[in-house]
């Protein structure tokens, strides 16, 4: 007996009578998709430049993601937005950034359309598009596309990848997390990583351990159903983590320096047919140091730093590959139309001379080069929190100029690879037609034969403003018809159209010729300024001659750069780039809507979920109170009571042997410890830690205030020391823990999770006095947390 079916919302087509003997059923319809569909597959990188992949003439290997372009395409003029969250957008809408409301990292959100960071729903992801054609949607890894003030375990979550059209999530909703001791959510819950570094734990490896776990549930229970998958690895971000293994492969892989690294890769480019035979290699940047003018010392180190770079980013390709295999074995990896990206170009935010600890850049803390040195072995492990310096960022983006957060083409010009060996045969070609993230979309529509809809869960849709490029899968020759392309992040303006690029850098070329004519980073774009600029701060290149933007030919082509401005502006009306913004400060002091009220007290309860590491109490540069109420057992008095933080920076307050102790690690450098000198009877206790400050912060020599921590049993002092100096402004970036120590311990004296052994009825913060605060340094934080 066949069964009738209908369209949800449409009139039911059955027999309701008196009786089931008088009656006739139909069923809704389910979603089913096409037969034969394939299956859609995402990959984003972090902080990749266009010259370090080896399928784009990079010296990192990446066999499994080569293996992808030799069975299908590498495009050589693929372009992103400079930044992550807006490019992560784009690839998920086909909508620019500002369309987005995603001008730049959502944590520096302002009040104006295109800078909002609240995503419109008119401007619906890919996933909620193919949910409706039957899809399973997987997100896996890295979403930063929420406002950051949302993401906490009370939500709201209409913002998360569950809300925007994804059945199932695992990975971290921030701009970056820790390696060995993520701050992982899975759909709409914070979890705990499912083993500890001891035990062999890698984020890169539990992310495609979970999005084989989803492919193979998909498989197993619908196999005829095909599956959207958004598979964003947080490699190459910073830290730059890794096992030690992975990292030595590269031993002396980079000795020659960053200068002969650009050489052997701009030579590799030409010959895999990336670049034109006659291109030029972009100048030598005025910021990055000739590497034959560093000490050996310097030169060992940094080509130790690189190394664990290149193994991070090929133990994350090396994961992939096991999700390539699995779809392999199941028999669907042909019918996967694959597409791997990088949200922009490398990253600088490691300074001229990288860092052992990022935490350290962050809080104002000068790099000790010594230091680092001796800890040269401890690169890319548990005790570390790294990134490269950027003359790597530079090389990496061979053959282009500058880097992450500019619009010079090493920001925005990414690698790209495209597979799909059933539904074209192309394999193992390059395509030079101009391409951006936001044709991602309407490429996959495109292939698919979807049209666009025009409500999505009954909100009308704005138009997708990217463009196909499917015509391109199987002719080289096609004509590209994503013609014009604006760019703008913190006020670096560009705009490519017909082959010629027009660049405005903001607030100058380099950081060495901005300080030039008295600019910097984060400087704000007056009225006066702009009319300067438009008049003189322009450069034309043609970039069908010069791909590298080698060649400013701006006074020879007066007449074409007027057009190309004007084509700018006309771009930023369209799509809300305006009012341009090149600040920082403003941005940071922005007010924003929060769901909750401000407070100055926290209470936390046992064993819940980890609060990540913004929402946690800000106890910087103020005074402050830990009272926890416990009842502690008559033997093995032990455990953590409350922890933020790791080895890189954090505290803890915890039991150890029946001693109370409260331990503060400034950014992995000191640990500051008062304990009581008895252990603590059994029974209920009311316990507390309070600090006072005692002296003024030094900002620019990264000391918070000095102050004098104490300990309380039942409101009588137990204990007091001084702390010379706490931290700043950052500690690690692990989320607050209540009950154990759920990442790297802040402290030497146990191993996490080292759970309280009594119990625990609260833990009360209590952020009473003023704070105080330096702005500037918290600017340059949030801009490397991307």
């Amino acid at each position: 007996m066949s069964i009738e079916e209908y369209e949800q919302g449409q009139p039911f087509p059955g027999t309701v009578a008196r009786t089931i003997e008088e009656s006739k059923p139909a069923w809704p319809a389910p979603r089913r998709s096409r037969e034969g569909s394939p299956n859609i597959l995402f990959v984003v990188l972090d902080d990749v430049g266009y010259g370090q992949l080896s399928c784009f003439g990079g010296l990192v290997d990446t066999p499994n993601i080569d293996r992808i372009a030799a069975s299908g395409l590498r495009y050589a003029n693929m372009h992103t937005t400079a930044l992550c969250s807006p490019t992560r957008s784009s690839i998920l809408t086909g909508r620019n950034h500002h369309s987005n409301g995603v001008a730049c990292i959502m944590e520096l959100a302002t009040g104006y359309p295109g800078y909002d960071g609240r995503m419109p729903f008119e401007n619906g992801m890919l996933p909620e598009i193919l949910v409706e054609q039957g899809y399973n949607t997987f997100s896996v890894g890295k979403w930063h596309l929420s406002p950051s003030e949302d993401n906490t375990p009370a939500g709201p979550f209409h913002r998360w990848p569950l809300g925007r059209g994804f059945e199932r999530f695992y990975g971290f909703l921030g701009g970056e997390t820790n390696q060995w001791y993520p701050d992982l959510t899975q759909d709409n819950a914070s979890v705990r990583p499912p083993s500890t570094p001891e035990e062999g734990y890698h984020l890169s490896e539990d992310l495609a351990d979970q999005a084989i776990k989803m492919i193979v549930d998909a498989q197993v229970n619908a196999p005829d159903r095909p599956f959207f998958m958004y598979y964003a690895s947080g490699a190459g971000h910073a830290p730059h983590h890794v096992p030690k293994e992975w990292a030595d492969r590269y031993a002396g892989a980079f000795d020659m320096g960053w200068d002969a690294y650009r050489e052997t890769v701009f030579d590799r480019q030409k010959e895999l047919g990336l670049l034109p035979h006659d291109a030029e290699l972009s100048r030598h940047d005025p910021d990055v140091p000739e590497w034959d003018t560093l000490s050996d010392d310097e030169r060992r180190l940094y080509s130790r730093m690189m190394e664990v770079y290149a193994g991070f980013v090929t133990h994350a390709d090396h994961h992939l590959g096991r999700v390539l295999d699995t779809l392999e074995k199941i028999g669907e990896l042909d019918n996967t139309l694959i597409m791997i990206i990088s949200d922009n170009g490398a990253s600088s935010e490691g300074g001229v001379s990288g860092s052992f600890n990022e935490m350290l850049f962050f809080n104002n803390v000068p790099e000790d080069f010594e230091e680092t040195l001796a800890r040269i072995d401890d690169l890319g492990g548990t005790k570390s929190y790294n990134h490269y310096p950027w003359g790597w960022t530079w090389a990496g983006n061979t053959p282009f100029r500058r880097w992450k957060r500019e619009t010079y083409r090493g920001g925005v010009a990414d690698p790209f690879v495209v597979a799909w060996p059933a539904g074209f045969s192309a394999r193992g070609e390059i395509r030079s037609q101009y391409a951006h993230a936001i044709d991602m979309v309407p490429t996959v529509l495109d292939a698919l034969d979807i049209e666009p809809p025009k409500a999505i869960r009954g909100v009308r849709q704005a138009p997708i403003e990217g463009v196909s490029f499917a015509h391109t899968f199987m002719d080289a020759d096609a004509r590209t018809t994503h013609t014009t392309q604006y760019y703008e992040m913190f006020g670096h303006r560009s705009i490519d159209h017909d082959g010629w690029r027009a660049v405005c850098p903001w607030p100058g070329a380099s950081f060495t010729e901005s300080a030039e004519v008295g600019r910097k980073v984060g400087d704000p774009i007056t009225a006066e300024l702009l009319e300067q600029l438009d008049r003189e701060g322009w450069e034309l290149y043609d970039i069908t001659e010069d791909p590298s933007e080698s060649r400013n030919v701006a006074s020879h082509h007066r007449d074409r750069l007027e057009k190309m401005i004007a084509l700018w502006w006309s771009e930023a009306e369209k799509y809300k780039v305006l009012p341009l913004d090149g600040s920082l400060q403003s941005r940071l002091a922005t007010e924003r809507p929060q769901t909750s009220k401000p407070r100055s007290q926290y209470v936390y309860y046992p064993n819940g979920s980890v609060v990540p590491a913004f929402a946690a109490p800000p106890i910087f540069n103020r005074p402050y109170s830990i009272e926890a109420d416990v009842d502690l057992p008559s033997d093995r008095v032990e455990g953590v009571l409350v922890a933020q933080g790791g080895d890189a920076g954090g505290y803890s307050l915890y039991f150890d042997k029946g001693r109370l102790t409260y331990v503060y690690n400034y950014v992995g450098r000191d640990e500051f410890e008062v304990s009581s000198p008895d252990p603590v009877s059994s029974g209920r206790h009311v316990i507390r830690f309070e600090f006072e400050p005692t002296g003024e912060p030094d900002f620019g020599n990264g000391k918070g205030v000095p102050g004098k921590a104490q300990l309380y049993l039942d409101g009588a002092l137990i204990a007091s020391t001084d702390f010379p100096h706490t931290t700043p402004f950052l500690f690690e970036l692990e989320g607050l823990s209540c009950g154990y120590d759920f990442g790297a311990p802040a402290s030497s004296g146990y191993e996490p999770p080292f759970e309280f052994t009594g119990r625990i009825h609260s833990v009360t913060f209590d952020l009473a006095g003023a704070l105080i605060k330096d702005d500037d340094t918290e600017i340059a934080r949030l801009m490397a947390q991307q």
